[in-house]
């Protein structure tokens, strides 16, 4: 025996204008003729830097990622040292 349980909330007025929107809405996306977020402009810097980063990774390059270390700068060296003495005290505690 099957528990039989009322439909809650008011009735859906199929005629109404939202409920035509959403089913517009439905057809649209089962023809993949929906549109949604923001158009792609081609011909725009983003979408060059895009392609040529897909060239990139097409033809083997290797991408990485950040902004390259300069091993060079003050900072890195002052790393360098501390790392180093770190290393020294911990082999001779």
């Amino acid at each position: 025996m099957e528990n039989q349980t009322k439909q809650l909330g008011r009735p859906v007025n199929m005629n109404s204008v939202r409920q035509q929107k959403i089913q517009e809405r439905l057809a649209k996306a089962e023809l993949g003729l929906l549109k949604r977020g923001r158009p792609v402009i081609e011909g725009s810097k983003r979408q060059e830097v895009l392609k040529s980063r897909e060239e990139k990774v097409n033809n083997g390059f290797e991408l990485k990622r950040g902004r390259p270390v300069n091993v060079n700068s003050k900072r890195q060296i002052e790393l360098a040292k501390k790392s180093n003495s770190d290393v020294v005290e911990l082999v001779k505690g």
